[in-house]
């Protein structure tokens, strides 16, 4: 008897990561892929509790993946309520959910849950002191999933940029297009990720656990999910420049030059090992990443 092809249900495939997991996922299951507009085939709205609970009677999901989240770090510090709403509640109602029908969960989380003054590559088990609302709200996002969901990894990951979305790639082109000098922050450091390995490396692991929710229950916990290597916002800068048409004086600056609402961690370099050992992978440093993404431009 042959058997039932997994459901997967992907929250948010607008983003830059759900963009990219449509195409990584969808040769291991039947994939339903949500929006928030109403158009979309599927409407859901981690505000809105009961879109999800729509959402889930509807595809009867094997594996969800939630790559919905509220990323504005800066508006967070004045709508704290919807941060929390979509970062650190709404997790918790999907792992509720997941639980009740037996599906397995990945969710994505980020370094904004370190305050940034370390100085070694922040492992899983390090303390966590988030800064502001966002990295506040996606750390109770954690929590609330793991509080009740068995079958459930979650992957932490920083400095991510693709083809899709606003990210930093994706501005210094623009700005590159627009103007003969840039002023680049050059005292915050971390480690580039292009979204689509975040997809990648997902649909991956995904098929190493046969996208079965006891296998994800074996593998429980928290993971760190970055390219390798480090480099500043200016050394980031830098190497897009390189890899453009394009013809720009970059000048490096403090981060004090340069104030926002939410504080930036300074320090945002994440270690794999315990991703790399659980899965047998070894992550691409962020510069090749940067350059197959950067050919495809």
């Amino acid at each position: 008897m042959s058997q039932k092809r997994p459901r997967i249900l992907l929250i948010s495939s607008s983003g830059q990561v759900g963009w990219e997991l449509q195409r990584t996922l969808a040769p291991l299951g039947g994939i339903v892929a949500t929006g928030r507009n109403k158009d979309a085939r599927l409407a859901v709205d981690l505000a809105n509790p009961d879109s999800l609970v729509l959402a889930f009677n509807e595809v009867r999901p094997t594996l969800v993946v939630n790559a919905a989240a509220y990323t504005a770090v800066d508006k967070a510090e004045s709508e704290p309520d919807v941060a929390e709403a979509v970062n650190a509640v709404a997790p918790g109602i999907i792992g509720e959910l997941a639980a009740r029908q037996g599906a397995a969960v990945i969710h994505y989380s980020t370094d904004y849950v370190f305050d940034g003054t370390s100085g070694h590559p922040y492992r899983e088990d390090d303390e966590t002191s988030p800064a502001g609302v966002y990295g506040r709200s996606k750390l109770q996002g954690e929590q609330a999933l793991l509080d009740v969901a068995t079958d459930v990894l979650i992957f932490r990951t920083a400095w991510v940029y693709g083809q899709h979305g606003q990210n930093f790639l994706r501005t210094m082109l623009r700005l590159f297009a627009e103007r003969d000098e840039l002023r680049i922050v050059d005292d915050q450091v971390g480690s580039p990720t292009w979204s689509r390995m975040i997809a990648e490396v997902t649909a991956l692991i995904a098929s190493q656990l046969k996208m079965e929710p006891a296998r994800f229950g074996e593998k429980r916990g928290i993971y760190h999910l970055t390219a390798a290597g480090q480099t500043s916002w200016f050394g980031f800068a830098q190497a897009i420049l390189k890899n453009s048409e394009f013809d720009c004086r970059l000048l490096p600056i403090p981060s004090r030059d340069y104030p926002t609402p939410a504080k930036r961690p300074a320090w945002s370099v994440l270690d794999n090992t315990k991703l790399n050992d659980a899965f047998g992978l070894a992550l691409p440093d962020w510069w090749h990443s940067l350059q197959y993404c950067m050919a495809e431009v």
